[in-house]
């Protein structure tokens, strides 16, 4: 007896050999059913050795209670006692399947399954399993046979006999003889139905490719033919009857569960489409209208029942097609949106628990090795397994993926394989879902043999295959293209010409030749350049391929890399700074602008990193123009100035458009801005900032050059149309005034020449041909327009306004805003204006008469010849112009009265007749989305081309470029146009009713 107070020695060799309760599994171990045995050592030991032996303890208990008499209880504790291969079988599935330790307690003569220890048993195949089934003439008796075959699989898996993949085949296996069984249950309660026709199961999935889990959806695929002399019709209705029934036999819960759900919805047209066709009729669909997740599919079809030659002859027919998959016109970019497709619909709670379909996942794995094998597996037909281990083997083994890089890759997914069939062994229950509670990862991190602290060791361990996971199943695909053109150490294969070519065009690239000289350029030697490039280029090359112009972004990477490869701020700036390799390759993937804007000073790069290079926020127009002031004061004269003021507004320019493409595309770590309008606002006033501080400087320059400190004359500049409106893009001119008013004791024509000598010359210095880009500047917004002088005095543009002003000119002014030169002279401006462009109680029915006039003429003559009104960014429906005029007309009218609507911005006024009552909620949307789509467009266009334009462009590459742009993937351009004339179409509808009052 033990004392009061002192654990007895029981409970402390309880704790020492695993069990978590002790107590209870004291008090078990004292009762009857044990009690022939509880002295025995070796049955302490046994359980000590099990995932869970407080589990496995209470099994055996309901085990023997279970027992029919005291003869068979005997015999079960005698046998468990001197048979160690029994033991280890029985207490290990017991300890680590709580709905198998059930089924023995309903079926207590099951243990003797695991008596036998025949070479046969070892590895058992269709065949045993078939004889394990052949008794089961109705669904009970079907799933109390399957759970019994289950029993020995388990025993085998828990103590190793088999791995994993042996583990895999054999449910596999089992199924395969399970889908039999059913079948011919359903053929002989219908055996009108199996004359009719000749019904094939063919298996997909992880049955298919012999990879099964314990719990999970077997997929399979229905062919079915008409039996010599039948009716086809007659056939196929009898054949989707016999599948059906198969189906619920295996699907359907009854007294003793259900085996797992069968799915066919793998099968052409999904859920909607036939349960059974005929092969012919699998052939057309897949030959016409399949998508290439289908095909990807069919790389595990195996006929696994019924009509074996029917099925088999269905795999061979498809094949061809299955191996000329990667043919397709954005193969690559489809797979990789199915898989992103699959992480986005986890829920937001479960994706860090996610074993098969999260990150670093099990499917990243598979997805990656199909991926692969569609590639290639045309040329070599050693690469076509359906089992994913015997795949990543075989592409290994060919030098298409590094073989480092497979077995780190091998290792890490049968560990997680292992996990996902521990957990669901656990219920027998189809989950892929980590547990959180601590009990059910302390028996899951035993069961794979982590001991010492298993819950800690376990999520160590599941971190670091799926960090590995993360890493290499994207390298996997492009890494072997370096080794292509490297120098590999002997006898190490690698992949041939031939296959990095048709790898790179799967990619998307339309010169591979180009591709691989670019790459052994930047790969090959033993230079530290090269060995860091090695190691980026794997993942720049999957982020080029993301693009419309992968080989565009090899070739600018290859260029920044000459400019920079010896600067050791570079190498460290792409290898240690995780947001800038990907930006890089972004932006020099995404067209021709910013790539152009970068390679003219290269060291630029610089702005994609995360540290102090100043990242990609655009900067405030005050410390733009102190530092433009301040290159200009540094510099010895006027051109040397401007020259130092256009170097500044480049790099700035890259630096708006890298950000605007960054935020577009999106990165790993970085979403893509969702807010479109928050978008343009920041390119249009960073653009326009940028023009500002740039005339300042200029101006600055300009005049110190000619005059000294001061100009005989004030002068200032007035901002006009998109410059005023803060609403610039990345190709749009400069619209200005210009105003200046004679210092006192200055003749007005000596302030009128300086006046002018000082605009010709900031328009020729911002235009003279150099590296940078040139600033147009365009006043002919001015009063007479081109027939106009360049510069007016205020005192003439207030005599002007007084006696000649037209009703567009004051539309015009609705944009003015002073930017640069002398403040008070801007204001002075500005208030004289204000009148113009905010007449008191609005325009009249004439003025509003003249604009609708203006309007309607400038839709007929100035639309280009040829263009297509739908899709014209600017003058076409829906476009720039119909939006701006109508919230200008707002201004007109009702800008007296309403404070919000004076303002030079577009989307600012329109939110302020909104405010107003003046439109709508919902017209206001309508319009602001057709605003904000159009001026996207032209930025995209911009980005794309390298040069300005309002349509989008014809160039079938561009296009897709403009498309991705804007957020549609590959092959989607036609719903990027469909999309474009819907949108503008519902603006026009609007401005025909606020604007001409239809």
């Amino acid at each position: 007896m033990t004392a009061p107070g002192r654990r007895s020695s029981t409970f402390t060799r309880l704790l020492r050999h695993g069990f978590t309760d002790p107590s209870a599994a004291e008090r078990l171990l004292e009762s009857d059913q044990l009690a022939p045995i509880k002295a025995d050592p070796v049955l302490l030991e046994a359980l000590g050795t099990t995932a869970d032996p407080d589990l496995a303890l209470l099994g055996l208990v309901r085990l023997v209670e279970a027992q029919d008499g005291h003869t068979a209880e005997r015999e079960l504790l005698d046998t468990l006692v001197a048979a160690k291969p029994l033991r280890d079988r029985l207490l290990g599935v017991l300890g680590a399947s709580a709905a198998l330790a059930d089924h023995l307690a309903r079926h207590p003569g099951d243990w003797q399954e695991l008596v036998t220890y025949e070479p046969q048993d070892l590895h058992p195949g269709v065949a045993e399993f078939e004889r394990g089934l052949a008794e089961a003439d109705d669904p009970v008796s079907l799933r109390v046979a399957y759970r019994r075959c289950l029993l020995s699989i388990a025993a085998r898996d828990v103590c190793g006999t088999t791995d994993l993949a042996q583990t895999a085949a054999e449910l596999a296996d089992l199924a395969t003889a399970t889908l039999r069984a059913a079948l011919a249950i359903a053929r002989g309660a219908a055996p009108g139905d199996a004359a009719l026709c000749r019904l094939a199961v063919v298996a997909m999935g992880k049955c298919g490719g012999h990879e099964l889990n314990y719990v999970s959806d077997v997929d399979v695929i229905f062919v079915g033919e008409a039996a010599d002399g039948a009716d086809e019709g007659k056939a196929i209705q009898a054949a989707t009857r016999l599948a059906a029934h198969m189906m619920r036999i295996c699907s359907e819960t009854t007294v003793e569960g259900s085996i797992w759900p069968v799915d066919a919805n793998l099968r052409p047209e999904g859920r909607n489409g036939p349960l059974v066709r005929t092969l012919s009729s699998h052939l057309a669909y897949y030959q016409r209208w399949a998508k290439t997740w289908e095909f990807q599919a069919l790389l595990k079809a195996r006929p696994v029942a019924g009509d074996i030659e029917l099925g088999t002859e269905y795999v061979n027919t498809l094949a061809p097609l299955v191996w000329h998959a990667a043919e397709r016109e954005n193969f690559v970019a489809d797979v990789q949106k199915m898989r992103r497709r699959v992480v986005e619909n986890i829920p937001v709670a479960e994706v860090d628990r996610e074993l098969k379909l999260g990150p670093g996942g099990l499917r990243d794995v598979e997805f990656a090795v199909q991926l692969l094998q569609l590639v290639h597996g045309r040329a070599d037909s050693s690469l076509r397994s359906g089992t994913t281990l015997d795949a990543l083997k075989a592409l290994a083994a060919g030098g298409y993926v590094g073989r480092a890089d497979a077995v780190q890759l091998d290792d890490s997914y049968r560990f997680l394989r292992l996990m996902e069939h521990r957990i669901q062994l656990y219920r027998l229950r189809r989950t892929h879902l980590v547990p959180e509670d601590s009990a059910d990862l302390r028996r899951i991190g035993r069961s794979l043999g982590l001991r010492v602290d298993p819950v800690v060791e376990l999520k160590r361990e599941w971190k670091r295959h799926r960090a590995v996971v993360r890493r290499l199943h994207e390298k996997l695909f492009y890494r072997p293209l370096l080794d292509a053109v490297a120098q590999l150490a002997t006898g190490e294969a690698r992949l041939s010409a031939d296959a990095a070519r048709e790898r790179l065009v799967a990619l998307g690239y339309a010169d591979p030749a180009a591709a691989l000289r670019h790459l052994e350029a930047l790969a090959s030697g033993v230079s530290r350049k090269a060995a860091i490039q090695r190691t980026l280029l794997p993942v720049l090359l999957g982020w080029f391929a993301d693009s419309a112009e992968p080989d565009a972004g090899l070739l600018n990477f290859r260029k920044v890399s000459d400019a920079l490869g010896k600067t050791p701020w570079y190498l460290r700036l792409l290898r240690d700074e995780g947001a800038a390799a990907e930006n890089l390759a972004r932006v020099l993937s995404a067209g021709r602008l910013a790539p152009d804007l970068l390679m003219r000073a290269p060291e630029a790069v610089a702005l994609l990193g995360d540290g102090d290079g100043g990242g990609l926020e655009p900067r405030v127009r005050a410390h733009l123009e102190q530092e433009v002031l301040a290159a200009v004061g540094r510099a010895a004269g006027g051109e040397q100035a401007v020259t130092a003021a256009r170097g500044v507004r480049r790099r700035e320019l890259f630096r708006t458009a890298a950000a605007d493409i960054v935020a577009s595309y999106g990165t790993e770590e970085t979403p893509v801005v969702a807010d479109q309008g928050a978008l343009v606002d920041q390119v249009g006033g960073a653009v326009s900032d940028l023009t500002a501080a740039t005339l300042a400087g200029t101006l600055r320059a300009v005049v110190r050059d000619g005059w000294g400190d001061t100009l005989p004359t004030r002068f200032a500049v007035i901002a006009m149309g998109r410059f005023g409106g803060h609403e610039l893009g990345y190709g749009s001119d400069a619209d200005v005034l210009f105003v200046h008013e004679p210092r006192e004791g200055v003749d007005e024509h000596e302030a009128s020449r300086a006046a002018n000598a000082v605009v010709s010359e900031m328009r020729r210095l911002l235009q003279v041909s150099s590296a940078d880009p040139p600033l147009l500047i365009d006043a002919d917004l001015r009063p007479e327009g081109k027939s106009g002088p360049l510069v007016r005095s205020l005192k003439s543009y207030e005599a002007y306004y007084r006696r000649w002003s037209l009703v567009w000119e004051s539309q015009a002014l609705l944009r003015a805003e002073f930017v640069a030169g002398d403040e008070d002279l801007g204001r002075r401006f500005i208030e004289l204006v204000d009148p113009l462009r905010y007449p008191a109680e609005g325009l009249g029915e004439d003025a509003v008469r003249e604009i609708r006039r203006l309007k309607a003429r400038m839709e007929s003559e100035r639309m280009p010849r040829g263009a297509d009104p739908t899709l014209h960014t600017k003058l076409g429906r829906g476009g720039l112009s119909d939006v701006e005029w109508t919230v200008q007309l707002f201004q007109l009218r009702h800008g007296w009265d309403e404070p919000g609507l004076r303002t030079t911005r577009t989307r600012e006024a329109l939110a302020a007749a909104c405010a107003a009552g003046l439109v709508s909620g919902e017209d206001a949307a309508i319009l602001d989305e057709a605003w904000v789509l159009a001026t996207r467009v032209r930025n995209a266009v911009m980005l794309v081309r390298g040069r300005a334009g309002d349509t989008f462009p014809s160039d079938g590459r561009e296009l897709a470029a403009v498309g991705r742009y804007l957020g549609y993937g590959p092959g989607h351009v036609g719903d990027m146009l469909d999309d474009y004339r819907r949108t503008t179409r519902r603006a026009r509808a609007v401005v025909d009713e606020l604007f001409y009052g239809a």
